[in-house]
C-alpha cells in the first residue's frame, strides 16, 4: 500500500484538515468565536454540569495535559466558570455559564451544517454505512489513542 491515496491513515488525517476547515469557515460565517473541541467541551458542561477538568478531557477524547488550556479560553471568553467543588474544596468544577449557553444554542444549528458539509454527497445508505464504519472503527481503536474517550462520568 504505497499509493497514499489508498491508505486509511492518510484518507483519515485529510478527512481531519477538511472537517476543522469546514467547522472554522461555518463558524466564521456565523460570526462566532469558537473551535471545535470547545464545542465539543460546551456540549459536554451542558449535558454533564460540574464536571472537572480531567473527566470533561475523557469525555470528550481529549488530551488531559491540553485541556487546561480550552478550559482557559473558555472561562476568558465568558463561556465556562470555574467554582469550587463542593465535594473537594481544592478541586474545580466546570459550569457552563449563560453566555455560554447563548454561545452553544447559536453555534448548534452551524455545527449542524457543518456535519452536512462533509457528508453531503453520499447517498443516505452511504451515510448510514459510513458513519456505522467510522464508530465502529473509532470504538475499536479507542484504547490506542493517547485520549481514549471515557463516556462515564466520575461519581
Amino acid at each position: 500500500m504505497s499509493d497514499l491515496e489508498t491508505m486509511p491513515g492518510h484518507l483519515i488525517r485529510r478527512l481531519q484538515q477538511i472537517s476543522v476547515a469546514r467547522f472554522t469557515s461555518r463558524m466564521t460565517e456565523a460570526g462566532i468565536d469558537l473551535t471545535a473541541v470547545q464545542y465539543a467541551a460546551l456540549l459536554t458542561l451542558r449535558d454533564h454540569p460540574g464536571l472537572d477538568q480531567q473527566t470533561l478531557a475523557g469525555m470528550i477524547a481529549y488530551d488531559r495535559v491540553t485541556i487546561g488550556g480550552v478550559i482557559d479560553r473558555l472561562v476568558q471568553k465568558g463561556l465556562v466558570d470555574r467554582e469550587v467543588s463542593p465535594a473537594d474544596r481544592r478541586a474545580r468544577v466546570l459550569m457552563l455559564s449563560d453566555q455560554g449557553r447563548n454561545v452553544l444554542d447559536a453555534a448548534s444549528p452551524w455545527v449542524d451544517k457543518v456535519q452536512d458539509d462533509l457528508i453531503c454527497h453520499l447517498t443516505a445508505e452511504e451515510r448510514d454505512i459510513f458513519l456505522t464504519i467510522l464508530q465502529k472503527t473509532t470504538q475499536a481503536g479507542n484504547e490506542m489513542s493517547r485520549a481514549p474517550l471515557r463516556r462515564t462520568v466520575k461519581a
